[in-house]
């Protein structure tokens, strides 16, 4: 692959160096509509206009969005084989009820709650819902990490 050199002004210590953080995060979904729903039941609010093609949600710092899954797959330029992708998202929380009343509300919006509220080997609590495209979503208390009053969290 040949390698992407920028102007000297861009570099850092002159080397091109990939930054150590996540923007974005896109899902993608059979219904655009329907996912959205979903998200929103979460308490998720976006500034879509109904009928829009791509749905973008802020979280803390970073934004998810939801997308037709081929538009997904072609734009990325993969072959979508359906199964898991090898990839879970994780909502942390500040408890461990915090983590059975999450796990209760997705349930409720229309997830299938995969893996119920329980303590960890890690010495946590956790849980995992799928929404209904298919994306686990692991929702933890984890005692070791710190939980922002804004939700982002410091290892």
């Amino acid at each position: 692959m040949p390698r992407i050199v920028l102007p000297r002004d861009e570099r850092v210590n002159d080397d091109v160096r990939m930054e150590q953080r996540v923007s974005l995060i896109t899902l993608g979904v059979a219904d655009v509509g329907r996912a959205r729903t979903f998200y929103e039941a979460l308490g998720w609010r976006t500034g879509a206009e109904p009928g829009d093609d791509v749905v973008f949600f802020q979280a803390g710092g970073m934004v998810v969005a939801l997308w037709s899954r081929a538009s997904l797959a072609e734009d990325s330029g993969v072959a979508d084989g359906g199964g898991f992708g090898g990839v879970t998202l994780a909502h942390n929380v500040r408890s461990s009820a915090e983590v059975d009343a999450v796990l209760d509300e997705a349930g409720r919006a229309g997830a299938t709650i995969v893996r119920g509220g329980a303590e960890t080997f890690w010495g946590g609590y956790s849980g995992v819902f799928v929404d209904p495209d298919g994306h686990p979503w692991e929702v933890a208390h984890n005692p070791h990490w710190q939980l922002a009053d804004d939700g982002s969290v410091s290892l």
